[in-house]
């Protein structure tokens, strides 16, 4: 057998099928694709979860919860972790939590009670518990709070200072303009009187 003799499985190949050929050919008109409109046309794309123009299953259903944009998360370290995996005298900053695989870069992080602590131990943290707090400084170690991770900016602060509404005119500078007006129309309501 040589390369020239291959062929495929008959059966497998066929013709693509010829249509707009005229109605003689079974094809004709509108050329298997329905009736006119949109559906017809080239490049024409159902979009994900469109129903035909009816209010679709994602709009129909209830809606539950709230997510704050605003809020700030911590990762919880209870100071059982801490004395199972620092030593006596340790400084606990962050970059060694990191280290510990305790916490990501740009986590924050909050310290909490559970656990006994029995070493020394200097912890930067975000937050304390109080019950964190009283055990870490009864063990005489040292608790420093360091400054919350910025909160992403709200949405309302990001429209320029142009589109800020304008402030009113004082209610000083109101008042003299208006009797200046009321001055005007007086005269000229007198002017016919003197001339008759």
């Amino acid at each position: 057998m040589k390369l020239s003799d291959l062929r495929p499985t008959p059966g497998s190949k066929r013709r693509p099928k010829r249509v707009g050929r005229g109605n003689a050919s079974g094809h004709g008109t509108y050329s298997t694709r329905g009736g006119k409109g949109q559906t017809a046309r080239t490049g024409y794309r159902i979009p994900p979860g469109f129903e035909g123009g009816q209010t679709p299953l994602w709009k129909r259903i209830p809606k539950r919860g709230f997510k704050n944009a605003l809020r700030r998360s911590y990762v919880p370290i209870n100071i059982g972790q801490l004395d199972e995996r620092f030593s006596e005298g340790a400084e606990v900053t962050l970059q060694a939590l990191v280290e510990h695989g305790l916490m990501k870069k740009s986590e924050s992080v909050k310290v909490l009670g559970d656990g006994s602590l029995k070493k020394r131990l200097i912890v930067h943290a975000h937050r304390f518990s109080q019950s964190a707090r009283e055990k870490i400084l009864a063990a005489g170690g040292q608790v420093i709070e360091l400054e919350p991770r910025p909160a992403p900016a709200p949405v309302a602060e990001e429209g320029s200072a142009a589109s800020a509404p304008q402030p009113k005119a004082a209610p000083e500078q109101a008042s003299q303009e208006a009797p200046a007006k009321s001055k005007k129309k007086k005269a000229v309501e007198k002017k016919p009187k003197t001339e008759q």
